[in-house]
């Protein structure tokens, strides 16, 4: 049995929001909120980096200054953005209402599991004043344990394992909520795939976040202590760091999307108007892409002294990887084919998502196998790949995901025309960013540099422009959501007419999520079977 909170009426409301509050509503709306201000603060430092390679001479950041802003950049991208508002933000919000629960298991669990984040993100910014670690966010040794900046690296681990543990509490929190707590009637293959997509990550997480921790705490202990774990000096071997490192990094990437292809899966059918295509096939290839992406790390480490055998072992992990992602890709499209598109949105994300996971799921087939990986390893085609999977990928979904429950979160409907605005000055901004950024790879231009030979010039100019405009391209959706928020129109309970339990409740939601019992939902998807 899990305890509400109730809030009397003398104190604001929003004052929940500052507090130490037990509601999954309340929590998922503190890890959307305060992942995204991390995320502005991320794209600062990434315009920052775009300015500084405008020309080839390093002569608006000094070396050491730009290595340790890409450094905090891609740390906070990944661990203070991307990982928490999909896990942490949607998946506390939605999966409760999606199961006919009144709360997570364990909801004391998961208020302490956000407000980890927050004296964990606080240390990382800190770390970048007392000398930022610029090893970048995988913080290979012995660069990292010989490093000058060792103040700023102690304190890059320390926040890292911090928000670790919080990411292993909301694991366990998700595991249960979805086995155990779920509507009675409402079996394993009635829930809603978003429900699918956070089980398989949460297991994922709690499988491989232990390994990341304690890899941390070996380099902790070299760096600060003396110990010769990955110190070769000493004996040590900086590549079982790697193979520690890569057995969570590569999870990880599984992490920040598998949550994103559940919120496809939730949008697509409902702005089509048609079921969604291979309901089963879907939940089972999220549970295949747990099961591989656990088999596939070293495709990272084919220049770290691989032997040849196996790489062609992770080489063929690698390429099984894209079988249940093509499942899933295949099931979007026929779930849209023929469909009545309305292109709000939500929906335009949407299928911006699909079209840009595209490039960076063939890149990424590209980089998996042993040969071509050996000629593009650290250079700019690598930094391309990834942008297209977790900016092309995760980012566009969240905004389709925050675009379409919207109006169930808040009350109230955004503006459509401002959200059009955002959508095509994000597409333009993030195409003309990073599209290039291929070229640039294939040509040889090396990753984590400052200063780059001048024949890159002309391109990384085009690069820089577009990330000026994708930085624009968040004022419309600041604006628009804020504004939507206090003063947009009232949105009804159910203004997409979805079929998901969650939208069977008031907008927003209840403190115990419905007056009374929560309808029984057995096809959330069944669009076009009855009047709908």
């Amino acid at each position: 049995m899990t305890t509400a909170i109730t809030y009397s009426s003398s104190r604001p409301q929003w004052l929940k929001y500052f507090s130490f509050c037990i509601d999954h509503k309340v929590i998922g709306i503190q890890y959307i909120v305060t992942s995204f201000l991390f995320y502005l603060l991320g794209g600062a430092l990434a315009g920052l980096v775009r300015a500084e390679l405008a020309t080839p001479e390093p002569d608006l950041l000094d070396p050491s200054l730009y290595n340790g802003m890409f450094t905090l950049h891609g740390t906070i991208m990944i661990f203070l953005w991307i990982v928490p508002v999909v896990t942490g933000g949607f998946g506390n919000y939605l999966v409760p209402l999606m199961i006919g629960a009144r709360d997570m298991a364990f909801p004391r669990l998961n208020a302490l599991a956000f407000w980890l984040t927050i004296p964990g993100g606080l240390l990382l910014i800190a770390s970048f004043f007392v000398g930022p670690a610029s090893t970048g966010w995988t913080a290979y040794p012995p660069l990292s344990i010989l490093t000058e900046q060792k103040a700023g690296q102690v304190l890059w681990i320390l926040s890292i394992i911090i928000i670790g543990t919080s990411s292993i509490l909301a694991a366990v929190n998700f595991i249960t909520t979805i086995l155990k707590m779920r509507r009675p009637g409402m079996g394993l293959f009635h829930m809603p795939l978003f429900c699918w997509a956070m089980l398989a990550t949460s297991v994922l997480a709690l499988l491989a976040t232990p390994v990341l921790a304690g890899a941390l705490i070996l380099l902790l202990f070299d760096l600060c202590f003396g110990t010769v774990f990955f110190n070769p000096a000493g004996g040590g071997n900086p590549v079982v760091y790697q193979h520690l490192f890569w057995f969570y990094s590569h999870p990880a990437v599984y992490v920040m999307i598998l949550p994103v292809f559940g919120i496809i899966s939730e949008i697509l059918p409902v702005h089509a108007r048609k079921p969604i295509f291979g309901y089963k096939a879907i939940a089972y290839s999220s549970m295949m892409i747990c099961c591989l992406g656990l088999l596939v790390w070293a495709h990272h480490m084919f220049t770290s002294g691989t032997p040849d055998w196996l790489r062609i072992f992770f080489t063929v992990g690698t390429l099984l990887v894209a079988v249940p992602t093509g499942i899933k890709v295949f099931s979007w499209i026929a779930t849209i084919w023929r469909g009545k598109i309305h292109f709000r949105s939500s929906m335009l994300f949407a299928l911006g998502f699909i079209s840009l996971f595209l490039i960076g799921g063939l890149s990424g087939v590209m980089l998996g196998s042993a040969p071509i990986d050996l000629h593009v390893h650290d250079t700019y085609f690598v930094v391309a790949h990834f942008h297209y999977v977790l900016f092309g990928g995760s980012v566009f979904g969240i905004y389709a995901g925050l675009y379409h429950w919207f109006p169930k979160i808040t009350g109230r409907m955004y503006n459509e025309f401002w959200g059009r605005v955002h959508f095509v000055l994000t597409y333009i901004g993030f195409n003309l960013c990073f599209f290039p950024m291929h070229i640039l790879g294939l040509q040889g231009m090396p990753r984590r540099v400052a200063q780059y030979d001048p024949q890159f010039t002309d391109l990384n100019i085009i690069c820089s422009i577009g990330a000026l405009i994708l930085a624009l391209s968040t004022i419309p959706f600041v604006v628009n959501m804020v504004y939507s928020w206090v003063q947009g129109e009232r949105a009804g309970s159910n203004p997409w007419r979805a079929l998901t339990l969650e939208w069977t409740t008031l907008s927003p939601p209840p403190t115990e999520n419905w007056h009374g019992e929560p309808p029984l939902v057995t096809d959330p998807y069944a669009y076009g079977t009855q009047i709908h």
